[in-house]
């Protein structure tokens, strides 16, 4: 499966990569998982059973098709998949929802992406009500529009990956103004972010980078068998793009 580096530059923009679950049962327990990936899947039934042995496929065709290795090569670290093991200095962020499953892969930076369908939006307002800033409130509330509630939320979730951090206090440690200007609680420079927008979803990357240009999107052909890693292709997407941004330092803006 050809990959779009041709080395491992660090400078190198992140790829987003896509797999949608396809109608073969995913329930066999595969010879190429570690023994973490083992022991959490047997905990597992149904339907998160399956996405969860997708997402550890996509793993490493993304793994694959970022490093130019063999996809039997490729493997995460063991625990959450933040990391690989092999080949080593690629950083790793999931997200899934409703069949489909993204997996972000950046090389020795770090990266945090969300993926969220365009029809979830339930009682929106009364959670950015609960948990936004005031001057977030003050402008997604009056511009009444769920699209940009949901990209706001898309963002502060990307945006926790990439810093390694969870929901919980956290969600106003990125903070969307109006025209969606990113106020970020990281001191250093150089954060960035991007939206897609997919038919049936909005995919957002977050991550820490100088390059110019958008990250590429790959489609994953949907594994007939996951016995095996081999025989995987991917084609990159011509996807709309909702958002490009640099996020900004509160720090700077406090100077």
């Amino acid at each position: 499966m050809a990959g779009p580096f041709s080395d491992s530059s660090p400078d190198q923009l992140p790829s987003i990569w896509l797999c949608q679950e396809g109608s073969t049962c995913l329930a066999e327990e595969p010879p190429w998982l570690i023994r973490h990936e083992r022991e959490t899947l047997r905990s597992l039934t149904g339907l998160r059973r399956s996405e969860y042995l997708l997402s550890r496929w996509l793993i490493r065709q993304a793994l694959a098709g970022a490093s130019n290795q063999p996809a039997d090569a490729c493997r995460p670290v063991s625990g959450r998949p933040v990391r690989s093991e092999a080949p080593g200095g690629w950083r790793l962020s999931l997200s899934h929802s409703q069949g489909l499953v993204a997996c972000a892969t950046s090389h020795g930076v770090p990266v945090g992406i969300d993926l969220e369908p365009i029809q979830r939006r339930p009682r929106w307002q009364s959670i950015v009500r609960r948990w936004f800033s005031l001057r977030e409130q003050t402008w997604l509330l009056e511009a009444d529009d769920p699209m940009a509630f949901l990209t706001v939320w898309t963002l502060k979730e990307a945006w926790l990956k990439a810093t390694g951090r969870g929901i919980a206090g956290n969600l106003q440690t990125l903070e969307v103004l109006p025209g969606f200007e990113l106020i970020g609680d990281r001191p250093e420079p150089d954060w960035q972010a991007c939206c897609f927008r997919l038919p049936d979803c909005l995919v957002t990357l977050v991550w820490k980078g100088t390059t110019n240009g958008l990250p590429a999107v790959h489609q994953v052909s949907a594994p007939q068998t996951t016995q095996t890693l081999l025989g995987s292709e991917h084609r990159q997407l011509d996807a709309s793009v909702a958002l490009r941004q640099t996020i900004q330092s509160i720090h700077v803006e406090q100077e």
